[in-house]
């Protein structure tokens, strides 16, 4: 079975605390925390997240699996530390070279993290590859990051089952998670391609019932 992780980011800031705790009692397993920062996507969402962490930090158990998309990846490292977070994963396409990317997944984990990579659509597999063993998740996008509410671009499953059959090839010990585009008619094909962990948004949060949604794509 799979495990869900919450998308946040559209959550409207209303409501936001009773959808947390509902989130919750439907039984997702991590709160999914989308960070931007208008440049290396369009969407700036900096601030929005630090105050849902910090909403989720003071009424939940869930933990938080934070992504950013930005490009100063060190300083929200930095900042997202503080919540304890379960997993902090951070996108290659954002470092500059192999050097960094190492120093940066072993900082994250030396502070009692767990650490992911993830990669756009358009990035090549082979370029996170030799990271594999350093790390506890690959992040493949479905959709071209930056907004939620997206289609998800069919490729991707593909590429999931590529990353999946290498990892069993190589004896990796690794999540594999997908976000963008994902509900209850597109997850069986992503789950028999590989993944394990399903970052879902749009589809839970316009949904009628939570916990039926995250049933059907549990299931």
């Amino acid at each position: 079975m799979v495990e869900i992780s919450a998308s946040v980011l559209n959550v409207d800031p209303q409501n936001s605390i009773k959808t947390f705790y509902d989130l919750e009692v439907a039984h997702i397993d991590y709160f999914h925390i989308d960070v931007m920062d208008g440049k290396f996507v369009q969407n700036d969402t900096e601030s929005i997240m630090l105050k849902y962490a910090q909403y989720i930090k003071h009424i939940s158990q869930i933990p938080l699996d934070v992504h950013l998309m930005v490009q100063n990846v060190k300083k929200n490292v930095d900042e997202y530390l503080n919540f304890k977070p379960n997993t902090i994963t951070f996108q290659i396409e954002a470092l500059k070279d192999k050097k960094e990317i190492l120093d940066l997944i072993n900082y994250i984990k030396e502070n009692s993290c767990k650490v992911g990579i993830a990669i756009n659509p358009q990035t090549k597999l082979e370029q996170i590859y030799e990271y594999l063993p350093y790390l506890h998740q690959v992040l493949i996008m479905t959709v071209e990051p930056g907004k939620g509410g997206q289609e998800l671009i069919e490729s991707t499953i593909l590429k999931v089952k590529n990353l999946k059959d290498y990892i069993d090839k190589n004896n990796i010990d690794i999540d594999i998670e997908v976000d963008g585009g994902i509900n209850t008619k597109n997850v069986e094909e992503l789950k028999q391609a590989g993944v394990n962990i399903i970052v879902a948004g749009t589809c839970i949060i316009n949904s009628d019932d939570y916990k039926k949604t995250i049933k059907q794509l549990k299931k």
